[in-house]
């Protein structure tokens, strides 16, 4: 994957040759699953990802204080089962959460500011009682298709909003302007740049496509971006006949994005037996495979390929189901065997492992969440945890995987991911020496594959991107150290020293 040698590239239409002294080079990364517009609004947003809920709360009243009367509070990143009680409560420090929080307790620091907090998964929000009336929810409002308001054992609504029902409150606050999406994602590059990121699978919307379009067009955008379009707008694309491949080097169509469930932190991913001391729920199913096929013979009539978003191990084999009929439907009306993805497949029951690989659809996972879940895996899904996150089990198979990190839910830092994808282990190195269900890790060559030649093959651009290799584009990042050399823990802190896009030095 690396070279240590002298660096010959094409930059400004003439060769330069650099002595490295040593350094390692690789190529570019690609964070192949990555919403940049909400990753780049978010940097300015309240962070909840703190260990406490107390902690969450005191940010976000920092935030109120600074706050003119009126004026919306955003936050993003609190996930309720990674939330320690103080150890005022009785109980222990750092042991699980898992208990919802309240529309009252931001009502109490913010009585004169609508304030709205996505959870870290993007499935859930909590809200207060100002931003709940502005969007007109009552206790009595009707829960939305594929969505719920979560009321209180006496029926009233309690301020935490899952799956569509976030959109309730969501579509009140102000929406930013193209520009202001532009002038983010501009401020969000050199971050991405000094992670050794060069490319990435956006997964936003219209807005953030005109974004990405405009700075393309000023010569602006300095990252690879291949760009997928949400199912909503399937039918326009097929009228339009617009192909996956459409584009340039810099920014060109992906697939077709659906969702076929929720997440692990709300409980709403889509699963064959009820969560685990929920003997009702097992999650949202936002439909079967049967709907979903519908929309993905919209896409291969013109060309475009799918890629679904499926948590459970129900929600897996639906979209597996659907794939099965996709390559009926390809083969008999004589069309291109495309390149379909999961996106996540983060359990998948045993029988439906091995169909991935069969149907050639691509895993498209993000190794960084598997230390993020683990205990709540554990706790919510039990033995199925196994089949959680199941990396090898899918080389095994003979799938191809795509690594991403699903920004702003984790942080785009594909090192991050690396580590996650070798030791199965979080920072502090919990759960145990061994690792997380250790029999899934990956070597270093593996995980760095996916998030290089992978992830270019699963956007239709190995033969371009992916490789340091003659006729590829110069796309790469220098390393002081190898990272075939150190422990996995050193790759926590390991940070591109130099990044080139194109042949251009855009970080030193």
């Amino acid at each position: 994957m690396g070279q240590k040698n002298t660096l010959e590239g094409l930059a400004h239409g003439r060769v330069e040759r650099q002595d490295m002294k040593g350094k390692t080079i690789l190529p570019g990364l690609t964070d192949a699953h990555i919403h940049i517009q909400h990753y780049a609004l978010g940097l300015t947003r309240v962070d909840c990802e703190t260990k406490t809920k107390e902690e969450c709360l005191r940010r976000v009243a920092e935030r109120v204080e600074h706050s003119k009367p009126g004026e919306w509070v955003l936050g993003h990143g609190w996930n309720q089962n990674e939330w320690s009680f103080p150890s005022s409560s009785g109980r222990g420090q750092g042991e699980g959460g898992g208990e919802w929080p309240a529309a009252s307790e931001l009502d109490a620091i913010a009585p004169h500011n609508p304030v709205y907090l996505t959870a870290k998964s993007l499935h859930a929000a909590w809200t207060n009682t100002t931003a709940l009336n502005l969007a007109n929810i009552t206790n009595d409002s009707p829960n939305p298709k594929d969505g719920a308001i979560q009321r209180d054992a006496k029926g009233q609504a309690t301020g935490i909003l899952l799956e569509t029902a976030m959109g309730l409150v969501g579509s009140v606050v102000p929406e930013p302007s193209i520009k202001e999406i532009e002038q983010a994602i501009q401020t969000a590059q050199p971050i991405l740049w000094k992670m050794g990121i060069t490319g990435i699978h956006d997964f936003d919307r219209r807005d953030s496509f005109m974004a990405l379009q405009s700075l393309h067009a000023r010569n602006k955008l300095k990252l690879r971006v291949n760009k997928n379009l949400p199912v909503e707008s399937v039918q326009q694309a097929n009228e339009l006949g617009l192909r996956t491949g459409f584009g340039d080097e810099w920014l060109w169509i992906g697939s077709v994005k659906a969702f076929m469930d929720g997440a692990l932190g709300p409980h709403t991913a889509a699963m064959f037996q009820p969560y685990e001391n929920e003997t009702e729920n097992k999650g949202i199913l936002n439909m079967d495979g049967e709907e979903l096929f519908e929309h993905c013979r919209k896409a291969a009539d013109v060309g475009l390929s799918m890629t679904v978003h499926a948590i459970g191990d129900r929600a897996n084999h639906e979209v597996l189901n659907a794939y099965e009929q996709l390559r009926k439907y390809e083969t008999e009306k004589g069309l291109p065997h495309l390149r379909h993805r999961i996106e996540h497949v983060q359990v998948i029951h045993p029988d439906d492992a091995p169909r991935l690989a069969k149907l050639n659809v691509i895993a498209s996972m993000q190794p960084v969440h598997a230390p993020s879940d683990m205990f709540a895996a554990d706790r919510f899904w039990g033995n199925r945890s196994a089949f959680a996150y199941a990396w090898r089990t899918q080389l095994k198979y003979g799938a191809r995987l795509a690594f991403g990190s699903d920004a702003p839910v984790e942080s785009p830092n594909p090192f991050l991911g690396l580590h996650a994808a070798v030791t199965r282990q979080r920072a502090d190195g919990s759960p145990s020496a061994e690792g997380w269900y250790p029999e899934q890790k990956l070597t270093l060559a593996e995980a760095l594959s996916a998030y290089t030649f992978g992830a270019a093959y699963a956007a239709n651009a190995e033969h371009r991107l992916g490789k340091l290799a003659e006729n590829y584009l110069a796309d790469l990042i220098v390393l002081d150290q190898d990272p075939f050399k150190i422990e996995p823990a050193a790759l926590l802190i390991l940070k591109a020293t130099a990044t080139m896009i194109n042949g251009e030095w855009v970080f030193q």
